[in-house]
C-alpha cells in the first residue's frame, strides 16, 4: 500500500500531490493529538485542546500577532496545509479535486501549484491586514487561522473566470455553470464575515481576489505566478543529487573511456605533426603510401 501511494504521488497530477500533502499532515496532527490525550491524564477536552494548540499547532497555524508571525514565518505556508477537523479537510479536498481537475484541462500543473500557494498567501495577507487594522472586529476574528480554503478558493475563482460557462451537474440542482458557483461562494463568504469564523471567510476573499487577478493578467499574456514556479524549480535543482557524467566514445565497435580517447587523440596529433614536418622538409611526393592515407583520414575528421 505504501509503495502504491508513493508511486501515485510521484506520477500523479499536482491535484493528487496537494491532496496527499494535506491528508498526510492531517493524519500526523491527529496522531500527535492522540498521543497528547493518552499521556496527559486529568485534563478535560478543552484543556487538552488548549495545551495541544500551544505546544504543537501554534507552529503550524497562522497567527495574527505580528511578533509571533516574525518568529514563525513558515506558518504563512504551513497554515494552508493544516487541518484539525474531519469535515473541514473533507470539504476542502473535495473542492480541490473537482475544481483542480477542471483547472488542469485548460492550464498547467505548475500554474495550479502557484495559484494554490499564492492564493493562500493572498488570503493570509488580507486576514492579517483586517485583524491588525480593524481591531474592533477581534470579537469575530480568531487570532489563529489554518486550512486550505483560501488557496483552494483561488483555484475555484481562477478557473471560474477562465471558463465561466463550464457546466457541472450537481446533485439536486442539475446543470450549473462555474460562474454561478463562484458568485454564490463569494456572496456566502461576505455574509459569513459576521460569523464565528470571520477570519476564514476573509481569507477566502483574499484567495478569490488572487484567482481573479491571475486570470485577468493571464488573458493579457502575463503569468503573475511564473516567478514562483521558477523559484521552486531552482530549489528542486539545487537539492537534487547530481549524477556523475561518464562520457564514452565508440570506435570500431569498441567503447573507449575518457583516458583512452585522450591518449589516442594525442598520438594521432603527434603523427600528423610529424607528417606535416616531413612535407615541409621534402615535399608531399616523398610521403609513403601509409602516411598519405593517414593524412587523408585525419583531414576528413577535421
Amino acid at each position: 500500500m505504501f509503495d502504491e501511494i508513493k508511486s501515485s504521488f510521484r506520477h500523479g497530477t499536482m491535484v493528487t500531490r496537494l491532496i496527499y500533502i494535506n491528508i498526510g499532515l492531517f493524519v500526523g496532527i491527529g496522531l500527535l493529538y492522540v498521543g497528547f490525550r493518552i499521556f496527559t491524564p486529568g485534563s478535560t477536552l478543552d484543556d487538552l485542546k488548549g495545551i495541544f494548540n500551544q505546544k504543537i499547532m501554534q507552529y503550524l497555524m497562522l497567527s495574527a500577532d505580528p511578533i509571533k508571525l516574525i518568529t514563525r514565518p513558515w506558518t504563512i505556508i504551513t497554515y494552508m496545509f493544516a487541518h484539525q477537523n474531519v469535515w473541514h479537510i473533507l470539504f476542502n479536498l473535495l473542492w480541490l479535486y473537482w475544481f483542480g481537475k477542471i483547472f488542469l484541462q485548460y492550464l498547467t500543473e505548475k500554474q495550479l501549484l502557484s495559484t494554490y500557494l499564492l492564493g493562500g498567501l493572498a488570503g493570509a495577507v488580507l486576514y492579517l491586514l483586517v485583524l491588525n487594522l480593524m481591531p474592533w472586529l477581534s470579537d469575530y476574528l480568531s487570532p489563529y487561522m489554518l486550512g486550505a480554503s483560501a488557496a483552494i478558493m483561488a483555484i475555484v475563482f481562477a478557473i471560474s473566470f477562465y471558463v465561466p460557462d463550464f457546466t457541472l451537474y450537481l446533485l439536486f440542482f442539475g446543470p450549473v455553470k462555474l460562474k454561478y458557483i463562484a458568485l454564490f461562494s463569494i456572496i456566502l463568504d461576505i455574509l459569513m464575515i459576521a460569523s464565528y469564523n470571520a477570519g476564514g471567510h476573509i481569507a477566502h476573499l483574499g484567495g478569490a481576489l488572487y484567482g481573479f487577478i491571475f486570470i485577468m493578467q493571464y488573458r493579457k499574456g502575463r503569468d503573475i505566478g511564473k516567478w514562483l514556479n521558477n523559484f521552486i524549480d531552482d530549489l528542486v535543482t539545487l537539492f537534487r543529487p547530481r549524477r556523475r557524467l561518464n562520457i564514452t566514445y565508440r570506435k570500431r565497435n569498441r567503447i573507449m573511456d575518457d583516458m583512452e580517447y585522450n591518449s589516442k587523440k594525442a598520438a594521432d596529433q603527434k603523427e600528423i605533426d610529424r607528417i606535416l614536418d616531413k612535407i615541409a622538409q621534402s615535399g608531399y611526393d616523398n610521403l609513403t603510401r601509409k602516411e598519405k592515407e593517414t593524412l587523408f583520414r585525419m583531414s576528413k575528421r577535421k
